[in-house]
């Protein structure tokens, strides 16, 4: 269901049903925000990101991450952009995002042809919230109207994109209390790792889960037998720590796939699998839940999005227009 008819049915039954709070409060971001400035904006950002993921598929899936790991970084400001240069440190070389992160070729292409329709209108932080939408429309995702307006930061945050950003080997606990210190709740952070519906993953960053794993969440040898040699095939238990393997059985492909490799116990990373094997927790329903039922997921997604692009954007007179999603103007 698009978002645009959800949004609809809720303000039809008002009466009876209220907006979620990051939608009802009053904020700068909105639909349309460039409908005047720059009315191409999305068919640019799009074409350039359809080009991008016909050319190299895995691009959709490093678009979709970057945003994430910019919005947990002191708010959805493109700080993730922005290179090292005298006199500054920015987050790219953060253990999370170093050797890992990538794509930024990307942002830098739709930039550049944004800012020959629309030079210093659009921020590189709502181009990046826009090319991860298209992201996952163009791997047969669900769609969804953007809210944009943000500004640009012109400061980045090493130590926080060390520490606000989940690690692969993080239990459900650390989990949750992340995402909660980002205002999002643990449905927020189930819906949202289904994002790992498409992608892959280093070596380093699933290596314990294949030889050291333990307990409810070690992988099921009778479900995912084949799965497991063929993982261990390309990391094995030393070296080989940039070999990637696929998130789910479909990584080119936005689906539910990777919920129901969680329900095998059969997910690559320790951080996905503990969403549905830890005993006891609410996460464990609503992953088995949406493995059976990809409407729900595709109508639940789109809402996470938006919950998560709402994280401390800059606005107004906060921040800048970046002329290059790089430097700092």
């Amino acid at each position: 269901m698009r978002l645009q008819v959800i949004l609809g049915i809720v303000l039809v039954m008002g009466a009876k049903l209220t907006l979620p709070q990051y939608l009802a409060q009053p904020n700068s971001l909105r639909k349309g925000f460039y409908a005047e400035s720059c009315p191409e904006l999305e068919k640019i950002v799009y074409n350039v990101m359809r080009e991008a993921v016909q050319a190299r598929p895995r691009d959709a899936a490093s678009i979709l991450r970057l945003f994430f790991h910019d919005c947990f970084v002191q708010g959805c400001d493109g700080s993730i952009l922005l290179d090292d240069e005298p006199g500054f440190q920015g987050e790219k070389g953060a253990v999370p995002n170093k050797n890992s992160a990538r794509a930024f070729y990307v942002i830098d292409f739709i930039k550049s042809s944004v800012e020959a329709f629309c030079p210093g209108v659009v921020s590189c932080a709502d181009i990046l919230a826009l090319a991860s939408r298209d992201a996952v429309v163009l791997t047969n995702g669900p769609y969804w109207d953007v809210f944009l307006g943000r500004k640009d930061a012109r400061k980045g945050s090493l130590s926080l994109a060390n520490s606000s950003i989940p690690n692969p080997a993080s239990n459900l606990t650390t989990l949750v209390s992340m995402f909660q210190a980002q205002g999002l709740s643990s449905e927020d952070l189930v819906v949202l790792s289904g994002a790992h519906t498409i992608g892959f993953a280093r070596c380093t960053n699933f290596k314990q889960r294949l030889y050291n794993q333990s307990g409810t969440h070690k992988p099921d040898p009778n479900l995912s037998f084949p799965a497991l040699l063929e993982m261990k095939k390309g990391c094995p238990p030393f070296g080989a720590d940039n070999n990637t393997h696929s998130l789910d059985k479909s990584p080119f492909l936005f689906d539910t796939s990777y919920f129901e490799g969680l329900v095998q116990r059969a997910a690559l990373l320790n951080s996905d699998q503990v969403l549905q094997s830890t005993i006891g927790s609410p996460t464990t329903s609503l992953v088995e839940s949406l493995a059976n039922d990809q409407t729900a997921f595709f109508d639940k997604f789109p809402l996470a999005m938006i919950k998560m692009g709402n994280i401390s954007p800059l606005t107004g007179s906060k921040g800048e227009i970046r002329r290059n999603c790089r430097v700092r103007n």
